[in-house]
């Protein structure tokens, strides 16, 4: 599973087998960041609010699929004043996840724009994901204004292509813990 350059590699070890044991066991190594992942208010402040703080009913919404392929800074647009809802689970589709697992996809990915973070923050909107490893690049003022407004952010979405043109529901629960992020599996269901 891909990580971010620098963070520690995931590994998956069996450490008993049925035939040997009696039962089979195995441990896996990852930070919370790794593949599909959480990041909740606590990754970017102090004070912030950990995984296992949020109620059940932020991690399942309403999808909102804004395509925004082409766009190295994604901006807002006055459309958007009626795709998103508060209360929604948006999810900026730009394409970059086709190089997942590159080098590409960590050195030059696109970037939310500020406008678009505070349009999203007023919508009270639950979560925004993206297919992106980031939805910024540092000083990380979209993590900071995102995660400030307890509104967590979903990374290293993919498939999203699968949803144009469709209305679903995101389901993303993380297991309940104190931390400051976590793996998620993102799952939609769409709607007839």
């Amino acid at each position: 599973m891909p990580v971010y350059p620098g963070d520690i590699p995931v590994s998956l070890m069996q450490t008993t087998t049925v035939e040997r044991d009696g039962y089979a066991h195995f441990t896996l190594r990852t930070n919370l960041h790794a593949g599909t992942h959480l990041d909740a208010p606590a990754h970017f402040l102090a004070d912030g609010k950990l995984v296992g703080d949020f109620a059940l009913d932020v991690f399942m919404g309403r999808g909102c699929l804004l395509d925004v392929r082409g766009e190295r800074v994604i901006g807002y647009r006055p459309a958007y004043d009626s795709l998103v809802n508060p209360g929604d689970i948006v999810l900026l589709w730009t394409n970059h996840s086709a190089v997942y697992g590159t080098e590409a996809y960590y050195a030059d990915h696109p970037v939310v724009s500020e406008e678009l973070a505070e349009f999203l923050i007023r919508r009270r909107v639950k979560i925004l994901g993206v297919d992106l490893p980031s939805p910024d690049k540092p000083p990380f003022a979209v993590h900071d204004r995102v995660l400030g407004a307890n509104i967590p952010l979903v990374e290293n979405l993919t498939n999203l292509w699968e949803l144009e043109m469709l209305q679903f529901e995101v389901m993303a629960f993380p297991v309940r813990i104190s931390a400051e992020g976590c793996p998620v599996r993102v799952v939609a269901r769409v709607f007839d």
